[in-house]
């Protein structure tokens, strides 16, 4: 890709290249005199009746290249670091004027001038080079060296740009300038890069795992004759029939695809929990459902919170080195109402029941197991 310099660095290169064109045609002898090439504006020219002969190009629009802009767009990571610098690609209009006090010398000069361009359609990275080089750029241009233009991944192209009488007209009212005998031409497309740094995927090891610890060989990539997904997964992990939430107490059987294995232990995780609660499980044989028999004595009463948690799966696959985690289900824990009621018992005898002075009292106090945090 190409430096912000690029669009002095395609200024300078096709002055170059008209300039080299009227040398080896031998112009100067046509017209009389050298003829000057520069890329100045318009309105910096000297025009006099005692000026030289002189072309001149004047860059008077760049415009985004509506190809690149779209297909090349900006992307980022999951964290936010840039991951590519999007190139700018710019299409830049000229104005190729001839200046001449003589008869018919100014035509003469604009016509070498549009049969060079029309000779070269492109500039190559071999051209550019050349044209570019350090040895061919006056000193206060040096720079224009390191512009990156022949490395980039677009040639650059020459073509006629058509401007009607009107757009002529108003363009050089805008300079504010003498018309002239012009011409103007498309150059595309420069890109300019960035340099800004950018965050690229680690390279790929090893396909399919690690290698095969006898022959180094990649294990290459498992293929399963279903649609489904080739890790292991877990679905769902519904509650009990009937209920529409479980409770500490019941069996939560969870549904997955590829269990089988070794080392199973599910990780059941609660936002209000700073380290997830491990219980060991078997799975079919199938390797589709596992079960949770979520404990109900006084310690689970207070490790266990109400409500959504997320459970996973640790296990070792079969023909797997090392362990793997699964994704994570949804499983939500109901908090079940307990009552405990102290006072006398309300099941007095027919001759105690009869009406005193003071009625019995009985105080009952309702419960939650597991009981409900503050947070919640």
């Amino acid at each position: 890709m190409s430096s912000p310099l690029a669009l002095a660095g395609v200024s300078a290169a096709l002055r170059n290249l008209i300039d080299a064109a009227f040398v080896e045609a031998n112009l100067a002898g046509a017209v009389g005199s050298n003829v000057t090439v520069s890329a100045l504006a318009p309105d910096l020219v000297e025009a006099d009746a005692n000026a030289l002969p002189q072309l001149n190009l004047f860059l008077f629009h760049a415009a985004h290249n509506p190809g690149w802009r779209n297909a090349a767009l900006p992307s980022h990571d999951a964290a936010g670091r840039r991951s590519t610098n999007a190139p700018l690609a710019l299409d830049l209009h000229y104005l190729v004027t001839a200046y001449a006090a003589g008869d018919a010398l100014a035509e003469m000069v604009l016509g070498h001038a549009m049969f060079v361009l029309h000779e070269t359609p492109r500039l190559s990275a071999a051209a550019l080079r050349g044209l570019l080089d350090p040895l061919a750029l006056p000193p206060g241009l040096a720079a224009l060296a390191d512009t990156g233009l022949p490395d980039q991944a677009e040639v650059l192209r020459i073509a006629p740009l058509p401007l009607g009488y009107d757009d002529l007209s108003k363009l050089w009212s805008a300079i504010k300038s003498e018309y002239r005998p012009s011409a103007a031409y498309l150059v595309s497309v420069a890109l300019i890069e960035g340099t800004r740094p950018t965050r690229s995927p680690l390279p790929v090891l090893s396909r399919g795992g690690l290698p095969d610890p006898v022959t180094g060989a990649d294990r290459g990539v498992v293929v399963n004759p279903d649609l489904l997904p080739p890790l292991p997964t877990l679905l769902a992990a519904p509650p009990p029939p009937g209920r529409n939430a479980a409770r500490l107490g019941e069996v939560v059987t969870v549904r997955g695809i590829r269990l089988a294995g070794a080392g199973h232990v599910a990780r059941l995780a609660h936002r209000l929990l700073a380290t997830p609660i491990e219980v060991p499980v078997v799975p079919s044989i199938n390797g589709t459902t596992f079960d949770i028999a979520l404990p109900n004595d006084a310690a689970a009463q207070s490790a266990f919170v109400p409500g959504v948690w997320s459970v996973s799966l640790r296990l070792v696959p079969s023909g797997e080195p090392d362990a793997h985690e699964t994704n994570a289900v949804a499983l939500l824990l109901a908090a079940a109402p307990v009552l405990a009621a102290t006072g006398p018992p309300l099941n007095l005898p027919a001759a105690a029941a009869v009406r005193t002075v003071v009625p019995p009292r009985l105080t009952v106090t309702l419960h939650a197991r597991p009981q409900v945090r503050l947070e919640q």
